[in-house]
């Protein structure tokens, strides 16, 4: 029994022991709490330009469907289908041989009709002779200087009808009209060619260098574009610019699907000479550069077009806007490390997550402290640690 109370007497004062140890361990020194620590950012001031954007496509400025213009069997086909062909080079050939038969032909029967001239000149001859001794008539003189002529014409008849299979021998030897990216050969050695209205499409040809981008504006953005650039020339004094679209150079920039952002420049060059009133558009058609064939026809293309002279903006990240109903605004840290409301109106957003902030409340200099993160534990007037994030570089890009 003696040794059962002292077991039970051990586990209480055990017990007690950890009680005591716990009670310590919970104890901390009363103080005041530290300032939530929040990151922050200062504004980006920077130039830049409001831009509308559209969904356009690349289509070739120029296509050509290769037909052939003479009827014959094909003998040769000189390309590869997909191939970039020049201006002139040979891409189809006929079979010559009928052509060159028919300007045998024509070339014998002029020399039979020479032959005959000869003849008929030697017959007036003799005829200007004997007319003098009265041996033949004047209607026979007359009769064979008029078989001369008509000799002389026939002659004439049958050149015209060299020049005109020289021509076909020619057409059978079927070229590129011009530059470009070649189709596949529809036709290949062996099938007859007709032509006419029912001549077959042998192969298509697209320009690729220089090529054309084609989109539609709307009408709102186009008086506003206009308004810009005639505002922009009253106040540099300059008479309203009556040049043609494609005489001004002006640039705007795309880019493809698989591109970030707007890497590539155009030159718009040309515009619809009305707007279309069942979609209130526009077509507008700008010149791309292709030195390195990087873009096809077909192409699906993103597009920025200035709509307003550069100015100067004042960005921030988008992250750092907040809302309270209609209004937004920015949370700001004072030199006190005390927490400020601004309130703000939105410009556009930038690609690169950047908002163009518009006439602050409260104004904001280049070394304000802006939070972009920790929001939710800032009060406002109230202490916090601020923690500086570098700026990203390039924040200005459209």
């Amino acid at each position: 029994m003696f040794r059962r109370h002292r077991i039970e007497f051990c586990a209480l004062m055990a017990l007690v022991a950890i009680s005591s140890g716990g009670c310590k361990q919970a104890a901390a020194p009363v103080g005041e709490s530290k300032p939530p620590k929040v990151t922050v950012q200062t504004p980006v001031f920077s130039r830049v330009t409001d831009e509308d954007s559209y969904t356009g496509w690349l289509r070739p400025s120029e296509k050509v469907e290769v037909r052939a213009r003479v009827r014959g069997h094909i003998k040769k086909v000189d390309f590869h289908d997909g191939d970039m062909v020049t201006k002139d080079q040979l891409l189809f050939e006929l079979d010559p041989r009928p052509f060159q038969a028919q300007i045998d032909q024509a070339l014998a029967q002029m020399k039979a009709i020479e032959a005959q001239k000869v003849a008929l000149e030697k017959d007036v001859a003799r005829y200007q002779l004997l007319i003098k001794s009265k041996a033949v008539s004047q209607q026979e003189l007359d009769k064979a200087i008029a078989d001369v002529g008509y000799a002389s014409a026939q002659i004439d008849a049958r050149m015209e009808e060299v020049k005109t299979r020289q021509l076909d021998l020619e057409f059978s030897r079927i070229t590129a009209p011009i530059a470009g990216k070649i189709g596949r050969a529809m036709l290949t050695e062996g099938n007859l060619v007709n032509a006419g209205g029912s001549d077959p499409l042998l192969t298509t040809i697209v320009s690729v260098n220089p090529i054309a981008l084609y989109f539609s504006v709307d009408e709102p953005a186009l008086q506003k574009f206009l308004k810009a650039d005639q505002d922009a020339r009253q106040k540099s004094d300059a008479a309203p610019d009556k040049r043609p679209l494609r005489e001004r150079k002006i640039k705007i920039r795309f880019g493809l699907e698989t591109d970030e952002g707007f890497p590539h420049e155009a030159t718009l060059d040309f515009a619809n000479n009305e707007v279309d009133s069942t979609t209130g558009t526009i077509e507008v058609r700008a010149d791309v550069p292709n030195p390195n064939g990087l873009f096809s026809p077909g192409y699906r293309a993103r597009v920025r077009i200035p709509v307003g002279a550069p100015y100067d903006a004042i960005l921030v990240p988008e992250t750092a806007i907040n809302t309270d109903q209609d209004q937004k605004y920015l949370l700001t840290v004072d030199g006190k490390g005390i927490v400020k409301r601004c309130d703000v109106r939105l410009g556009r957003l930038l690609d690169n997550g950047m908002q163009i902030v518009n006439d602050p409340k409260l104004p904001l200099a280049k070394d304000t402290q802006i939070i972009v993160e920790g929001m939710q534990r800032a009060r406002i007037n109230y202490p916090v640690e601020p923690i500086a994030e570098p700026v990203p570089t390039q924040t200005a890009a459209n």
